[in-house]
């Protein structure tokens, strides 16, 4: 499925460390407590690619799935969502999805006489909507057995799980969990008589972290992990350098097709959806900070500009810096500005952007919110004190009040904005999930011995098969190069057409 030479090149190794995970899944709270756990400030990487548009909010039932008894219409009971009944709306929304998702389409029709992910066993830990449905359907005609959690509290479609479930997938999701239901899930979908996973697709590292805390041995029988967020690759590094990777695993993230389509195309148009979804704002001449401007960051502030707000941006790294400055933003650090600026945006994957004293400083009205894959550039859990009054607006959108009614308004309690409020363009989705599935096919299929206990990154041939199966979809026609000029560069014909070491 992809090039057998050696072109796998590793990447520095990145200082995360995990997060101290204290709650036990076994320790179930009561129902009330459950409740209230879904408001709490989750330490886990629990964000990365959804939509919120559920055609019921989690707290139309009061009774946790976990509680309920359900079973699908072939009589199995191997699942745990918010309601089987739901599975046509969400067979609806796939079919639509299935549409903006060419070469996940292209790679199933290919392939599935050949299955060959015949005898794979994926246990998955990502964001459960459309689109990753989608993708699992095409796993599952490639030969792959699979079971899956997902990887945020908020961003599953409940009518989405409920079909996959009716379709005989083993999903463990809903939207509104708990922490304690959010490690539950990941356990149900590990922890199972007579099925033991051999690949691991994991967005954010929660799912790699609780089979190594849990359930070691069962790496002995696990050929790969093939993780797509920032957050879970510098966690793969981490152990990769204390040498405690004990399988290969691929790094998506790093992909051409992944940071130049996804984290930029995805974030252009998914920032305005959730901001208007949630607050109804008008973009013209309000003042924004966007703090970051990698791939996310430049998105972000491509569409703000092109809506006419005005545009600070706030980075730690002088070439981002230098880019922001080119391209017409003014550099600032984010206490010179915060006083003035209508929203707050953070995008930079790191922890304690947005601290304490910032908040106090925001004038009134102050729109705050995430856009990076972690909920700790935010810290929200320094508003969690009884000076402060929390008041829930709508869905996913609080009003914090100080004492003097001063109030800022918090979108997804610090959560990934897009994931949680709005929804994500499906077609950039399909980019990043066919990467995903090539990646599965190598790991599963590699002879033993071609990779380490290592991180890797993916072939540019592997971005450049991704890439060259969206194109028929825009009726777009690549010029060949001539015998005469492949020589003169020095490249093969058909590519690939970027060294390795090309971001």
């Amino acid at each position: 499925w992809v090039s057998n030479e050696k072109v796998f090149y590793r990447s520095g190794v990145a200082q995360i460390q995990f997060a101290d995970q204290k709650q036990e899944f076994n320790k179930r709270p009561s129902k009330i407590g459950r409740r209230s756990l879904s408001r709490s400030i989750s330490q886990s990487s629990t964000d990365s690619y959804s939509s919120a548009a559920s055609y019921t909010d989690s707290s139309d039932d009061e009774t946790s799935p976990r509680d309920k008894q359900q079973k699908n219409s072939k009589g199995n009971g191997d699942f745990c969502i918010k309601n089987i009944k739901q599975a046509d709306f969400g067979r609806r929304e796939i079919e639509i999805a299935e549409q903006e998702m060419p070469a996940l389409m292209a790679l199933r029709k290919r392939a599935q006489g050949e299955k060959p992910l015949a005898g794979a066993k994926v246990v998955g830990c990502t964001h459960i909507t459309a689109q990753t449905a989608v993708l699992m359907e095409t796993l599952s005609a490639l030969g792959a057995q699979c079971r899956w959690a997902a990887c945020n509290i908020y961003s599953t479609q409940n009518e989405v799980a409920a079909a996959l479930a009716e379709g005989g997938f083993s999903v463990f999701a809903w939207k509104g969990e708990s922490e304690d239901d959010f490690w539950w899930c990941i356990d149900r979908c590990v922890n199972v008589e007579g099925w033991q996973p051999n690949m691991i697709l994991d967005d954010g590292g929660d799912l790699t972290h609780w089979i190594y805390k849990k359930y070691p041995n069962m790496f002995k029988k696990i050929k790969g992990i093939v993780e797509e967020s920032v957050t879970g690759v510098h966690r793969l590094y981490q152990l990769s350098k204390a040498g405690k990777l004990c399988v290969p695993a691929m790094n998506v993230n790093d992909s051409v097709t992944k940071q130049k389509f996804d984290n930029l195309y995805c974030c252009r148009e998914s920032i305005l959806d959730g901001l208007k979804r949630t607050t109804d704002v008008m973009f013209g001449g309000k003042q924004v900070v966007v703090c970051g401007y990698g791939e996310v960051g430049k998105g972000c502030c491509a569409a703000l500009k092109a809506m006419g707000s005005i545009v600070y941006v706030t980075e730690i790294d002088p070439i981002c810096a230098l880019q922001a400055c080119m391209d017409g933003f003014r550099l600032v650090k984010l206490n010179e500005v915060i006083r003035q600026v209508d929203i707050v945006i953070t995008c930079t994957g790191n922890k304690n952007v947005v601290v304490r004293e910032n908040l106090d400083r925001m004038k009134n009205g102050c729109i705050v919110c995430n856009m990076g894959h972690s909920n700790t550039e935010i810290d929200v859990a320094s508003l969690r004190t009884p000076e402060l009054t929390w008041e829930r607006v709508r869905s996913q959108v609080d009003h914090v009040i100080w004492p003097d009614g001063k109030r800022i308004v918090l979108l997804a309690e610090g959560r990934l904005l897009n994931l949680s409020c709005s929804t994500v363009p499906t077609f950039v989705l399909s980019i990043t999930a066919t990467t995903q599935a090539l990646a599965l096919i190598e790991l599963y299929n590699a002879p033993e011995g071609r990779y380490k206990q290592d991180v890797y990154l993916l072939p540019k041939k592997m971005d450049e098969y991704v890439a060259s199966l969206h194109l028929p979809t825009f009726d777009a026609h690549l010029t060949e190069l001539t015998d005469e000029q492949a020589k003169y560069l020095g490249l093969n014909k058909n590519g690939p057409f970027k060294p390795n070491y090309y971001r």
